[in-house]
Formats: C-alpha cells, sequence, structure tokens
C-alpha cells in the first residue's frame, strides 16, 4: 500500500456517507482531492453553529475500525495511489453517468490473493440468471479457453452465465474475479458461498461496497460498471431485452472497450439481446475462445486461421476444361461432337480442353468416344 494512510481513512469515511458512485462524491473527490473534501464536509456547520447531517455522519464513523476489522478478515482496500490500484478503472472518469450513478470508485475492497494492477490482460464475461444450458456450456468452454492462454476472467458470481464463466476460468486453470454488488464478507448468492470461498482463496472477490454492505438492486447496476472498467472487454454470452448483462454492455462501449456476444438460437428469448447488440453492430460476434483472443490478444497475436474445406483436384481447373468435364458422360461414352454442343463451345476448343483433361486423368477415351475416369467421377 503507497497511498497515506489520510488519503485511505478519508476515502473509507467518504464510501460510508452515501452509495457507492453517487456523482456528487465522486465528482468532488476527482475536484478536491479525498482528504481535503472529507476535512470539509466534515467541518459543515449550520447557522447556528450544529454539524450539518453530513458532518454528524462522518463524525459517527469510524474508518480505523473499518480498516482493522477488514484486516482481520483478511480483507485490503485498495485506492487510487496504491502501486495495486488497476489504472484501466480511472477510465470511468471520463465514461459519464447511468441511472445518476458513476465515477472512479473510492476504493475497492479486495478479498483474495490475486492483485488488481494484474488484471490489464482480462475479459468480463456476463450473461442471464436464467440462462439455458446452451448459453452456461459457451460461457464454460470460453472462459476455460482463455484461461488457459492466462486471460483472467472477471464476472460477477450470479446464476446463470456468471456461475459458468467462473467454473470455466477454474476448470482451464487460471484465474477470477467475482465483483460483487454487496460486501466482500457477504457471499452472495448464498448458494455459492463455496464457490466465492473457492475465488478468495486462488482470485479476488471484489467490491467498493464496505464489508457488511448488502446486496442491493441499485448496487447490482453500479458494480457492473466495475466489471467492465477492470477488463479489457466484455463477452455477453446471454441477455434478454431487459437483462442486467446489457448494463455491462453499455458501460464497456462507454469505456471504448471491445464488446462481444455469442449469438443463439433466434427462438431462444434470453438472446433478443445479444443479437440486438450484434445487429446494432456495437458487439462483435464471436462463438470460440480462440475468436475472443484474436479480438483482446496482442497485435498480430492468437490470429485464427480460416478453416477451408479440402481442395479437390476439379477445383484447379480452368473455366473451359471445367465446362467441358461437365459436358463428358459418366459412364456410355459420347464422341467429342456430343460433348461440344453439350458444353456449347466450339469442336476445336473442347477437343484442346479434353486432351487436357486426358492428360491429368479427368477423362478416358474409349472406342466409343469419351467418358469420366474414376477421378473424374470422384
Amino acid at each position: 500500500m503507497t497511498a497515506t494512510d489520510a488519503e485511505r481513512l478519508a476515502r473509507v469515511a467518504l464510501s460510508r456517507l452515501g452509495e457507492p458512485a453517487d456523482p456528487r462524491i465522486t465528482t468532488l473527490v476527482a475536484e478536491m482531492g479525498a482528504q481535503p473534501l472529507h476535512e470539509a464536509l466534515a467541518s459543515e456547520r449550520d447557522l447556528e453553529g450544529v454539524l450539518t447531517d453530513v458532518a454528524a455522519r462522518l463524525e459517527a464513523n469510524d474508518p480505523e475500525g473499518d480498516l482493522a476489522r477488514a484486516a482481520r478478515l483478511g480483507i485490503r482496500f485498495v485506492v487510487p495511489g496504491d502501486d495495486e490500484w488497476p489504472a484501466q478503472v480511472d477510465d470511468l472518469a471520463h465514461a459519464g453517468t447511468v441511472h445518476e450513478r458513476g465515477g472512479v470508485p473510492l476504493g475497492l475492497w479486495v478479498r483474495g490473493p490475486a492483485r488488481l494492477d494484474q488484471l490489464a490482460d482480462s475479459i468480463a464475461i456476463v450473461g442471464s440468471r436464467s440462462s439455458t444450458t446452451y448459453g452456461e456450456g459457451a460461457a464454460r468452454v470460453i472462459a476455460g479457453d482463455v484461461a488457459r492462454h492466462g486471460m483472467t476472467v472477471v464476472s460477477g458470481a450470479a446464476f446463470g452465465i456468471d456461475q459458468a464463466a467462473h467454473r470455466g476460468a477454474v476448470a482451464g486453470g487460471g484465474t477470477t474475479v467475482a465483483v460483487l454488488a454487496g460486501g466482500v464478507d457477504r457471499p452472495y448468492p448464498v448458494a455459492h458461498t463455496r464457490l466465492l470461498e473457492h475465488i478468495a482463496e486462488t482470485g479476488a472477490v471484489v467490491s467498493e461496497v464496505p464489508p457488511g454492505g448488502a446486496p442491493t438492486r441499485m448496487r447490482f447496476l453500479t458494480r457492473n460498471r466495475v466489471i467492465a472498467a477492470l477488463a479489457r472487454g466484455t463477452l455477453v454470452v446471454e441477455a434478454a431485452h431487459r437483462s442486467g448483462a446489457l448494463s455491462t454492455a453499455r458501460w464497456a462501449e462507454r469505456l471504448s472497450r471491445p464488446l462481444m456476444a455469442v449469438p443463439g438460437p433466434v427462438t431462444n428469448v434470453q438472446s433478443t439481446g445479444t443479437h440486438g447488440l450484434i445487429r446494432a453492430g456495437a458487439a462483435q460476434l464471436v462463438g470460440s475462445g480462440p475468436e475472443v483472443l484474436e479480438l483482446l490478444g496482442a497485435s498480430g497475436s492468437h490470429l485464427i486461421v480460416e478453416s477451408r474445406s479440402e481442395t479437390r483436384a476439379r477445383d484447379t481447373l480452368r473455366p473451359r476444361e471445367a465446362r467441358v468435364l461437365e459436358a463428358v458422360p459418366v459412364s456410355r461414352a459420347a464422341p467429342t461432337e456430343s460433348i461440344a454442343r453439350t458444353a456449347g463451345l466450339g469442336l476445336v476448343g473442347v477437343q484442346s480442353a479434353l486432351t487436357l483433361l486426358l492428360r491429368d486423368g479427368f477423362v478416358e477415351r474409349v472406342p466409343a468416344g469419351w467418358r469420366l475416369s474414376p477421378q473424374g467421377r470422384a
């Protein structure tokens, strides 16, 4: 930790003052700095000399105690100025607001060994909670593929696609990071307690909500911007029109980060949102880990060699020879004149083409005329 103690304590206190991503606070912190803002707010008094409500709430805070209790739980508070602070998150300063929320987090509470400053090579994989077997399989396979190539998978630990992405990364032997809408000491959903414990042991569980904080609907929306900001790019696997995953996609767009989407069956309501992203040109269609790596990797790395069907001998023929070959009968031989009429070409040109086809083994000559050889019939 390299930020000053005063700076860290000021940010802890301010994080207790209001909801995460409140632009009234994040804007003032960006303009004034956390410590001067805290001092100004803490000294506010009304006309009668009584502490204002904000000042009284700050006075009741115990940031030193918050940090001490967090440390006992193995939780650290990473703030701008720390060596571990993920520089890519600072791009939120220029991404505006959504639902009156935005700005750079005051800090990030982290539980786990993974360092946030090493997440530059990462991908956010998000999607529907009520996912299909198809979507979960796609998320799991893609997460495993990118994890095997050293890319960290960031998601929200929710049911459905998030869970599949985390498990795919673990199965691929890679690192995964879960960003929560509540405190990192409160597993949510509770059914994913074991998964989150494993992530905390091998990767990182992250939140801008102080420990003990409960997840709320608005906090889910604000945490989506952190997911998008931590990652180099965002992949949406399944999302209906009103899916929260589309909120993460919008933040990725605002951050000018690559946005990708996995297409689903056209009859599947869980894919209407992803299809909308693709149709609008907002997201690049992908269907595999290698395609994701090609988009997010360094220039010239992970290039995909397009698969093509096997080249056949017929594919090498010039147009005239190919046209003549089409006119040669399969088994019952025909004279040159008949082949010329069928091909619609002159007799001299057909005779020349047949000679070349005979040389290359496509036709054979018998007393009755010409017919396809075994190679020509293949």
